[in-house]
């Protein structure tokens, strides 16, 4: 299997995230990349293939944002990363705020998310290593692995958070639909619902998004992810969450991915995108399933057994010590 990764994407290092009312480190480092690579025996850097495909996902003002923030926000005198404090209650209005300390609240929904100067590097580099993996299968692999530092869904078309600044797996879909290929499916088994990737596609009948994650009733983001939406518009039914309780290990999980593929299997698409965070693993030190190192290969044949060809992104998983084998054992299911 072909594998993509920038140096790009290890210059994003955030010191710290205010995270349940306490600054603590940041949970998403560079060494969550190094491990992985040392695991997987390296991979190819992607060539540079422009923004178009991250401009047809997310807004040209936001994208500005992210490029331009940073250095906004030292001028104004600010300290550190840029970091907000203050957020709309209730829906956002599209205005054109002045302060930066405004616009950072404008553009992101959390605190754990802070923007370096680094960031739009690294997420611009995640972003290139996904639309090469998914031109590997495009021209014919069966599968190939991108791995994404930063990660992605949680990033909507004009919003960052959750460590996320492009969502790299929508990015990859919106590849596969600009090449040709008329219905693609995304299948997202991270321990966290990707909100961007559900509301990107929230109206759109020929990217089918289904997630198996944690249930926000107690679980970040929270507000997205619950069993009940389904999408609306063109999109009304193309949205699947299946929300499982903490502690949730191998056989509830199996089931519930077995019902997305079902699910996706009726889609029928031309391509399937697998948001995958390894942060379901049962020594994870922010999440709270119980998977196994080798319940990642099980899980990724069931998968691969579907015959869809296969992107795969990666997303979250912060033990770091365990990450790359958990990595390397889902690569070996495919």
């Amino acid at each position: 299997m072909r594998k993509f990764f920038s140096p790009g994407q290890l210059a994003h290092a955030p010191a710290q995230e205010l995270h349940n009312g306490g600054f603590t480190a940041h949970a998403e480092t560079p060494s969550r990349a190094e491990t992985i690579l040392r695991a997987i025996g390296g991979a190819e850097i992607p060539q540079d293939r422009g923004d178009a495909t991250i401009r047809a996902i997310h807004h040209d003002d936001y994208l500005a944002f992210l490029r331009d923030g940073p250095a906004r926000w030292t001028a104004a005198g600010r300290p550190g990363d840029a970091m907000g404090y203050v957020w709309p209650v209730v829906g956002r209005r599209s205005l054109k705020l002045e302060r930066i300390d405004g616009q950072v609240g404008r553009y992101s929904f959390d605190t754990s998310t802070p923007l370096t100067a680094e960031s739009w590097e690294a997420a611009y580099w995640s972003a290139q290593s996904v639309l090469a993996a998914t031109e590997a299968v495009l021209d014919g692999d069966r599968a190939a692995f991108a791995l994404c530092r930063p990660p992605g869904h949680h990033a909507g078309a004009d919003y960052y958070g959750g460590y996320c600044y492009l969502n790299t797996a929508a990015i990859a879909a919106q590849a596969a639909r600009d090449a040709g290929r008329q219905r693609v499916a995304i299948l997202d088994i991270d321990y966290h619902h990707g909100n961007g990737t559900q509301d990107i596609f929230w109206d759109r009948g020929d990217v089918f998004y289904a997630s198996v994650h944690a249930d926000p009733a107690r679980d970040y983001p929270f507000y997205w992810g619950h069993a009940d939406e389904t999408g609306a518009g063109a999109g009304q039914g193309t949205t699947l969450n299946l929300p499982l309780p903490q502690g949730s290990g191998l056989a509830p999980f199996r089931r519930a991915q077995a019902q997305a593929l079902d699910a996706i299997a009726k889609f029928a698409p031309d391509l399937l995108v697998v948001s995958f965070g390894a942060d379901t693993w049962e020594g994870d030190p922010i999440a709270h399933f119980k998977l196994t190192t080798d319940d990642y290969a099980l899980l990724a044949r069931d998968i691969a057994d579907c015959g869809w060809p296969s992107v795969i992104a990666m997303e979250g998983g912060y033990g770091v010590d365990a990450l790359g084998a958990n990595v390397a054992s889902l690569l070996s299911g495919f």
